[in-house]
This record gives structure tokens, sequence and C-alpha cells, in this order.
């Protein structure tokens, strides 16, 4: 597995030209979604070196990360040509680069990929750190590998293109990576007003930081083993909440599920990590004044349960959680009993008032 490069952009389409013209490959492919193909091609389409790349362009929206969307991708490269010396550039958001990795991966057994998040969530979390992978089952990425790109090209002006709610999902990463790693960042995450008129440049230095947090924990757990489990902090729940919703028809954006199991997960990291309260208080306040809130009630209870009792990170049947006991620091492989389990999810309700 190749280490990745994360370039933080000045100039895009300068610095993509040069990088693929440094790179020796037969063919290239550009993979996009519906509302990328429209809003995000078009600022990248001038690129000398891509002018003549077939756009295989899939539909938007996270229930299509699929193994029929999949089938698509992989039917375009074979019918197209690629070789396992083609290239594959994913512009999108957590979804594109998650599928697109992951047809790079399997296609031929490894074609290289380049990401060019489009999304703060994909910028922040999804592009960097090669976990590739497509929704299976009723389940949330059961189906993936481990497959970094060549390079992350992270440009903060493909973030005037998104709504504010796309916006809040990927700040809901940044909120996680505040409270895994110092209290600098989490400082900087919290002072942020998410209601201001934002300042791209400002946000790009912040996604920076942002993306090291990211970065150093990969390098040094690139499979998962130890503590990148880190990053898991705030998703056996939030995937739990992420798959509910759509079981509901109400599709929650992955962030603001990630957002509702933060809230879950320092509930439980209080119980039995003894996290600050003072702490746990700050972030829900947070949350709660921008994120709205995930209607469920108790009757609900044990499809959470059961969905998180299938989550990847679980091992021997034990649900296994990243907890913490302050900022920063980070308690992998935590065993929580049920009960527990159901009184972060009443501690939830309780401070949304649902």
């Amino acid at each position: 597995m190749s280490d990745q490069k994360v370039l933080i952009c000045e100039n895009l389409k300068v610095e993509l030209q040069e990088f693929l013209s440094s790179l020796n490959y037969d063919k290239l492919f550009i993979l996009t979604d519906t509302n990328t193909q429209e809003k995000c091609f078009p600022l990248i389409q001038s690129v000398p070196a891509i002018q003549d790349a077939p756009v295989i362009t899939v539909e938007a929206g996270d229930m299509h990360k699929n193994l029929e969307q999949i089938s698509y991708i992989w039917t375009r490269l074979s019918n197209e040509g690629a070789s396992r010396n083609s290239l594959l550039i994913n512009l999108g958001g957590g979804m594109i680069t998650d599928m697109g990795g992951f047809a790079g991966a399997t296609f031929k057994r490894g074609i290289h990929t380049i990401n060019i998040p489009t999304t703060l969530m994909a910028s922040v979390d999804a592009a960097v750190g090669g976990k590739t992978g497509i929704n299976f089952n009723g389940l949330k990425n059961e189906i993936g590998s481990f497959y970094p790109p060549l390079c992350v090209f992270i440009d903060c002006g493909f973030l005037s293109t998104l709504d504010r709610n796309n916006l809040l999902s990927g700040y809901a990463e940044m909120i996680k990576h505040g409270l895994i790693s110092s209290m600098d960042t989490y400082a900087s995450v919290m002072l942020f007003d998410l209601d201001q008129k934002l300042d791209y440049t400002f946000l790009n230095r912040m996604v920076a930081q942002s993306v090291a947090v990211k970065e150093q924990i990969v390098e040094e757990d690139p499979k998962e083993k130890g503590i990148r489990k880190a990053l898991n902090f705030g998703h056996t729940i939030g995937h739990a909440y992420e798959s509910l919703s759509f079981k509901k028809n109400k599709p929650l954006l992955h962030g603001h599920a990630v957002a509702a199991g933060i809230v879950s997960e320092l509930y439980l990291s209080h119980k039995f990590c003894n996290f600050p309260m003072d702490k746990l208080s700050q972030v829900v306040y947070y949350i709660k004044e921008y994120y709205p809130p995930f209607m469920f009630d108790c009757k609900d209870y044990e499809s959470l349960y059961e969905l998180m009792t299938h989550d990847k990170k679980n091992e021997g049947g034990v649900i296994n959680f990243t907890l913490l006991a302050n900022i920063g620091d980070v308690r992998i492989n935590q065993d929580v009993e049920k009960e527990k389990i159901l009184e972060s999810l009443d501690f939830y309700r309780e401070s949304f008032g649902v």
C-alpha cells in the first residue's frame, strides 16, 4: 500500500496539471456524480491534461453508493479501454471518493486514483486516509478496502458550491478531530462561528489543521490495528443513527449523524472514562446550536442496538467503542454494556428535546 500525498491548494488547476504531467499513465478517467458533474467539473475542465478524459457520472447521494453503481463504473472502465496503468480522478464528496477508490482498488486488481474532494466532509475525512467502500445489505461501508490515492488535492474554493447542511456535515468531522487531538485544535473548532459569512481562506487553514490530525494518525496506523481507531469516535452510534435514518426514509447526511453520535459517545466517555462534564456540556451546546435534532424514540432503541452489533470495528461479537478521558486522551477498544448504550440514546433525546 503506497503512501498518499495531500496538497492544500493555492491554485488547483496549475497544481493538478503539474502533478498529472509528472505521472506515467496510458489513459485518464474522471468520476463525478450528477451534482459535481454540473457544479464542480467546469472548475477544472480547462486543465490541459484532462481535455480528452472520459467522464463517468453516477447518481448523487449516499443511497447510490452500491453494487449497481460500482458495476456501472467497472463496465465503463472496461468498455473504454482502461488498463492497470490507467488513472481515475475522483471528483466529488465522500460518496465519490469512497466508491471511486473502491473501483480503483478492484478494477484489474488495482489502478491508480487521485481524489479531488468537493465537500468539507470529503476534504477533512473521506478523501484522506485510504479507506474505500460501498454500502451493502443496508449497512454503511460494509464492503471495502484500504487503498490510498496517489494524491489528494484540497481546495476550499469548491466549498462555495455547498449548501449549509453539507457544510455542517463536514464540520462534524472537524469537531471530532478537535476532540481527539489537542486543546488548541479543539478550541479553534469550538470558537468558529458557523453563522458568519464564511472566509474560505481562513477555512482552508482550518481544514489543513484538521487534515493534519488525520494524516498523523493514519501514518502511525494505516490499517487500523490500534490508534487509528481514534478516528472512529462518534461513529459507532453515529453510523447506527445514519442507517436508521435511511430505514425511516428520512436520510441524515453522514456528518449530521456523526454529530449526534458524538453527543451520545461523549455521554459514554463521561460515564466510563470521566470525560469532564463542563466540556461535555460545551460540545452538546455547540452541536445543539447548529445541528437539527435527529428524530427517533424508544421504539427505535432495539433497531439502533442491532445496527451497532454489525459495526466493522466489533470483535468477537462485542460492540467496540472509542471513548475519551479528556480532550486528546483517547481510549480505544472500550466494551460498553447494552444498558449504558441505551442510556446514551436517552441522553441524546433529552439533550435535544426529542
